[in-house]
Protein backbone atom coordinates (compact mmCIF):
# COMPACT_ATOMS: atom_id res chain seq x y z
CA UNK A 1 0.00 0.00 0.00
CA UNK A 2 2.85 2.40 0.80
CA UNK A 3 4.36 1.68 -2.61
CA UNK A 4 1.17 2.80 -4.34
CA UNK A 5 1.22 6.12 -2.48
CA UNK A 6 4.91 6.62 -3.31
CA UNK A 7 4.34 5.92 -7.02
CA UNK A 8 1.25 8.19 -7.08
CA UNK A 9 3.32 10.95 -5.47
CA UNK A 10 6.17 10.49 -7.97
CA UNK A 11 3.69 10.47 -10.88
CA UNK A 12 2.04 13.68 -9.63
CA UNK A 13 5.46 15.32 -9.23
CA UNK A 14 6.42 14.28 -12.78
CA UNK A 15 3.11 15.68 -14.12
CA UNK A 16 3.79 19.01 -12.36
CA UNK A 17 7.33 19.16 -13.79
CA UNK A 18 6.09 18.36 -17.30
CA UNK A 19 3.36 21.00 -17.01
CA UNK A 20 5.89 23.58 -15.80
CA UNK A 21 8.24 22.70 -18.68
CA UNK A 22 5.34 22.93 -21.14
CA UNK A 23 4.27 26.38 -19.91
CA UNK A 24 7.88 27.61 -19.85
CA UNK A 25 8.23 26.52 -23.47
CA UNK A 26 4.94 28.24 -24.40
CA UNK A 27 6.12 31.45 -22.71
CA UNK A 28 9.48 31.31 -24.50
CA UNK A 29 7.81 30.75 -27.88
CA UNK A 30 5.46 33.67 -27.21
CA UNK A 31 8.40 35.96 -26.42
CA UNK A 32 10.22 34.80 -29.55
CA UNK A 33 7.11 35.32 -31.70
CA UNK A 34 6.59 38.84 -30.33
CA UNK A 35 10.24 39.54 -31.15
CA UNK A 36 9.41 39.15 -34.86
CA UNK A 37 6.54 41.67 -34.85
CA UNK A 38 7.34 45.05 -36.40
CA UNK A 39 5.68 48.26 -35.20
CA UNK A 40 4.08 48.61 -38.65
CA UNK A 41 2.31 45.25 -38.11
CA UNK A 42 0.77 46.54 -34.88
CA UNK A 43 -0.12 49.91 -36.40
CA UNK A 44 -1.80 48.22 -39.38
CA UNK A 45 -4.12 46.40 -36.96
CA UNK A 46 -5.42 49.82 -35.82
CA UNK A 47 -6.62 51.26 -39.14
CA UNK A 48 -9.61 53.52 -38.42
CA UNK A 49 -8.68 53.94 -34.77
CA UNK A 50 -7.35 57.01 -32.96
CA UNK A 51 -3.68 56.90 -31.95
CA UNK A 52 -1.26 59.44 -30.53
CA UNK A 53 2.28 59.42 -31.86
CA UNK A 54 5.18 61.09 -30.11
CA UNK A 55 7.83 62.09 -32.64
CA UNK A 56 11.60 62.14 -32.11
CA UNK A 57 11.52 65.90 -31.50
CA UNK A 58 8.88 65.56 -28.75
CA UNK A 59 5.91 66.75 -30.86
CA UNK A 60 2.68 64.77 -30.66
CA UNK A 61 0.50 63.88 -33.63
CA UNK A 62 -2.94 62.40 -33.02
CA UNK A 63 -5.44 61.12 -35.51
CA UNK A 64 -7.26 58.17 -37.03
CA UNK A 65 -5.00 55.69 -38.79
CA UNK A 66 -5.74 55.69 -42.54
CA UNK A 67 -3.04 53.48 -43.95
CA UNK A 68 0.22 51.83 -42.90
CA UNK A 69 3.14 50.65 -45.01
CA UNK A 70 6.49 49.30 -43.86
CA UNK A 71 8.11 52.77 -43.74
CA UNK A 72 5.21 55.16 -43.06
CA UNK A 73 1.71 55.63 -41.76
CA UNK A 74 -0.98 58.13 -42.68
CA UNK A 75 -3.33 59.69 -40.13
CA UNK A 76 -6.39 61.87 -40.58
CA UNK A 77 -6.18 64.87 -38.30
CA UNK A 78 -9.17 67.21 -38.51
CA UNK A 79 -9.23 68.53 -42.11
CA UNK A 80 -5.67 67.44 -42.89
CA UNK A 81 -3.80 64.22 -43.39
CA UNK A 82 -0.42 63.55 -41.86
CA UNK A 83 2.21 61.26 -43.34
CA UNK A 84 4.66 60.08 -40.68
CA UNK A 85 7.81 58.05 -41.34
CA UNK A 86 7.78 55.16 -38.87
CA UNK A 87 11.44 55.92 -38.13
CA UNK A 88 10.32 59.33 -36.78
CA UNK A 89 8.04 57.75 -34.15
CA UNK A 90 9.39 57.53 -30.60
CA UNK A 91 6.25 56.14 -28.97
CA UNK A 92 2.61 55.34 -29.70
CA UNK A 93 -0.33 55.79 -27.36
CA UNK A 94 -3.53 53.84 -27.84
CA UNK A 95 -2.18 50.58 -29.26
CA UNK A 96 -3.82 47.36 -28.19
CA UNK A 97 -2.08 44.01 -28.43
CA UNK A 98 -3.63 43.41 -31.86
CA UNK A 99 -1.31 42.56 -34.74
CA UNK A 100 -2.19 42.60 -38.42
CA UNK A 101 -0.91 39.94 -40.78
CA UNK A 102 1.81 40.90 -43.21
CA UNK A 103 0.69 43.34 -45.88
CA UNK A 104 0.30 42.37 -49.49
CA UNK A 105 3.12 42.71 -52.00
CA UNK A 106 2.02 46.15 -53.20
CA UNK A 107 1.85 47.68 -49.72
CA UNK A 108 5.21 46.15 -48.78
CA UNK A 109 6.79 47.90 -51.76
CA UNK A 110 5.28 51.33 -51.06
CA UNK A 111 8.13 53.09 -49.34
CA UNK A 112 8.23 56.62 -48.00
CA UNK A 113 9.62 57.92 -51.30
CA UNK A 114 6.56 56.53 -53.15
CA UNK A 115 4.21 58.48 -50.88
CA UNK A 116 6.31 61.65 -51.23
CA UNK A 117 6.39 61.27 -55.03
CA UNK A 118 2.57 61.12 -55.03
CA UNK A 119 2.47 64.42 -53.13
CA UNK A 120 4.99 65.93 -55.56
CA UNK A 121 2.99 64.71 -58.55
CA UNK A 122 -0.22 66.22 -57.15
CA UNK A 123 1.58 69.51 -56.36
CA UNK A 124 -0.06 69.34 -52.94
CA UNK A 125 0.88 72.14 -50.54
CA UNK A 126 2.53 70.62 -47.47
CA UNK A 127 3.93 71.53 -44.10
CA UNK A 128 7.02 69.47 -43.32
CA UNK A 129 7.95 68.98 -39.67
CA UNK A 130 11.70 68.63 -39.16
CA UNK A 131 13.75 68.20 -36.01
CA UNK A 132 14.78 71.85 -36.20
CA UNK A 133 11.52 73.46 -37.29
CA UNK A 134 9.10 73.41 -40.19
CA UNK A 135 9.04 74.12 -43.92
CA UNK A 136 5.91 74.94 -45.94
CA UNK A 137 5.65 74.65 -49.67
CA UNK A 138 5.45 72.08 -52.44
CA UNK A 139 7.62 69.02 -52.94
CA UNK A 140 9.34 69.45 -56.31
CA UNK A 141 11.45 66.30 -56.52
CA UNK A 142 12.15 63.15 -54.52
CA UNK A 143 15.67 61.73 -54.56
CA UNK A 144 17.08 58.56 -53.06
CA UNK A 145 17.68 60.12 -49.66
CA UNK A 146 16.38 63.69 -49.96
CA UNK A 147 13.60 65.91 -51.33
CA UNK A 148 13.60 69.35 -52.92
CA UNK A 149 10.89 71.62 -51.55
CA UNK A 150 9.84 74.95 -53.05
CA UNK A 151 9.14 77.11 -49.99
CA UNK A 152 6.06 79.28 -50.29
CA UNK A 153 3.06 80.15 -48.11
CA UNK A 154 0.66 77.20 -47.81
CA UNK A 155 -2.31 79.26 -48.96
CA UNK A 156 -0.61 80.16 -52.25
CA UNK A 157 -0.01 77.99 -55.30
CA UNK A 158 3.53 77.15 -56.31
CA UNK A 159 4.17 80.04 -58.66
CA UNK A 160 7.58 81.61 -59.35
CA UNK A 161 6.54 84.82 -57.58
CA UNK A 162 5.45 82.96 -54.42
CA UNK A 163 8.53 80.74 -54.09
CA UNK A 164 10.98 82.12 -51.54
CA UNK A 165 13.61 79.44 -52.14
CA UNK A 166 14.05 75.76 -52.94
CA UNK A 167 15.49 73.78 -50.03
CA UNK A 168 16.85 70.26 -50.01
CA UNK A 169 15.83 68.14 -47.02
CA UNK A 170 17.30 64.77 -46.04
CA UNK A 171 14.60 62.11 -45.66
CA UNK A 172 16.19 61.11 -42.34
CA UNK A 173 15.33 64.60 -40.99
CA UNK A 174 11.66 64.33 -41.94
CA UNK A 175 9.30 63.81 -38.99
CA UNK A 176 5.87 64.50 -40.49
CA UNK A 177 4.22 65.80 -43.66
CA UNK A 178 0.84 67.55 -43.31
CA UNK A 179 -1.37 68.05 -46.32
CA UNK A 180 -5.03 68.66 -47.03
CA UNK A 181 -4.73 66.30 -50.02
CA UNK A 182 -3.18 62.83 -50.17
Amino acid sequence: MRWDALFDDLEAQLDREQAAEHWAEVAERSRAEFGRIALADRLRAHVGQQLTLRLRNGDQVSGAVDDVAAEWLALTQRAAQVLVPIEAVSSVGGLSRAVSPEPGVVLRRLGLRHALRALARDRAPVRLTLAGGAVTGTIDRVGADHIDVAEHPVGEARRPGAVRQVVTIRLAALLAVRSTVF
